[in-house]
């Protein structure tokens, strides 16, 4: 296991700022990932797992402790079954189920990032989540060392939550997930941009069809990872869907009613209605192409935060500062952001 001291972190980031990590180890199996967190412990820095590097703003200063890149790879099949090593990139497999005709991912095409991330957000787009599909999770945990194996339930999977970054978080480095998908299976086209995309199509929609569509789709918005395209240069997006209680939703909708705005609005569990966090944020001024200094607002896509060139992570944190004061000011409303800050 090779250990790097003062890595730049930035290259590693679909962002692009943050300083060093004070020690840095690609692990390529379960063996070394158990090293590594035997290094940090021995040494007594601070342990951050990194994956795809998608959905992480690294502090200028960088990062004190170690940092770990769980890189373990190889995908199997078993039938409807699938396993894959939490260092395997998450749109090759995603590719891979297409082509192999298994529904159940097509939904989720071209996000960034590595398997390992996605039960930690419940990673989900255009209709689907990745809960719906995860088997099992193995895992190391990080107090006893030992591999542990959690079913689907035992994880805690919600909107954009799992144990993994609530209740347990910092507890379990991933190590592989497992997915039951669907074989020969209709593809999911349940959500309005993709109803859109295919109002004219005649005929019936493959898997292959509905992943080009998601694609296209996310790079029209800037939500695909295209060398070159300093609207991708960002974390997605930076802001979780807000989801209201009833009476308050129908309150807040009133009161902008008033204004002459529709508050536009989706169901959620129990209840609850989900607002699009991209039209708070258009509202409250950061329209699409906002720019101020190294930071702004992607043309394509309000909620995307992106480096401009140069950026510093201070300044894209004192853009989102400012963008959570204005729609908590005029909305009432809270934007919780999805990317993970390290070494603040």
């Amino acid at each position: 296991m090779l250990i790097r001291e003062q890595l730049p972190l930035a290259p590693l980031t679909t962002l692009g700022v943050g300083g060093p990590a004070r020690y840095f180890v690609e692990a390529r199996d379960e063996a070394e990932v158990i090293e590594a967190v035997e290094f940090a412990r021995t040494r007594q820095v601070p342990l951050f797992v990194l994956g795809g590097g998608s959905n992480v703003v690294v502090a200028d200063a960088g990062f004190s402790g170690l940092v770990l890149k769980v890189a373990i790879p190889d995908v199997s099949r078993s039938g409807a079954t699938w396993l894959a090593g939490a260092g395997v990139d998450w749109d090759d497999l995603v590719a891979q189920t297409v082509e192999a005709n298994c529904a159940g991912l097509e939904c989720l095409s071209g996000i960034p990032g590595t398997i390992g991330g996605t039960p930690v957000q419940n990673v989900g787009a255009y209709g689907q989540d990745v809960s719906e599909t995860i088997r099992e999770v193995r895992v190391l945990d990080l107090r006893s060392l030992e591999t542990k194996t959690f079913s689907n339930a035992d994880c805690g999977f919600a909107y954009r939550t799992s144990i993994f970054n609530t209740t347990e978080r910092d507890h379990y480095v991933i190590l592989q997930v497992s997915f039951v998908l669907h074989e020969g299976a209709q593809p999911r086209v349940h959500y309005p941009d993709l109803q859109k995309f295919f109002a004219e199509h005649a005929g019936e929609l493959t898997l292959a069809d509905v992943r080009s569509a998601v694609r296209e789709i996310r790079h029209r918005k800037a939500m695909l990872i295209v060398p070159g395209d300093v609207d991708a240069r960002s974390v997605g997006s930076f802001f979780k869907n807000p989801v209201l209680p009833q009476p308050f939703f129908e309150q807040l909708a009133g009161r902008l009613e008033s204004r002459g705005l529709q508050l536009p609005s989706y169901p959620a569990a129990d209840g609850f209605r989900k607002l699009p966090a991209a039209w708070l944020v258009e509202h409250a001024g950061f329209t699409k192409g906002y720019t101020k200094g190294a930071v702004g607002i992607s043309r394509k896509h309000a909620l995307a935060i992106v480096n401009r060139g140069g950026a510093s992570a201070t300044e894209i944190v004192a853009l989102k500062d400012e963008i959570q004061a204005r729609v908590q000011d005029r909305f009432g409303v809270q934007l919780v952001p999805e990317p993970v800050f390290v070494g603040f």
